[in-house]
């Protein structure tokens, strides 16, 4: 059963920025596609960001030219780097990667508290 740990949450101030990482235990992370999603209370889950194992990237609109996906496949790591941070985002974060092709390996992370606030 493979691991995902992520870090870099916190609090910080409107128009701030924080670099969200998701370091994963699987064997072969080249193998897998990474997403990483988001929960405000009161709310449903959302996919935020998506990265293929090839390296395309995905963004829902409310993201769109504020955070940037990325991966590492040597550290076996994926980011999420959020500029121009809105009070909206305040949720949990949780990053997933599911194995490809055939998604038959899906992981999550147990998530991190990104709150913007003055």
């Amino acid at each position: 059963q493979a691991q995902l740990v992520e870090s870099g949450g916190g609090l910080v101030q409107p128009g701030g920025s924080l670099t969200l990482s998701c370091a994963a235990s699987v064997r072969i992370f080249s193998m897998y596609a990474a997403n990483w999603h988001r929960q405000a209370p009161g709310k449903q889950r959302e996919l935020v960001a998506s990265i293929t194992n090839g390296g395309s990237t995905n963004y829902a609109d409310s993201v769109k030219g504020r955070f940037t996906i990325s991966r590492d496949n040597a550290k076996r790591t994926v980011y999420l780097q959020m500029n121009s941070l809105k009070p909206e985002d305040t949720a949990v974060y949780y990053c997933n990667v599911v194995s490809v092709p055939g998604q038959r390996y899906d992981y999550w992370g147990q998530g991190t508290q990104v709150t913007v606030s003055s």
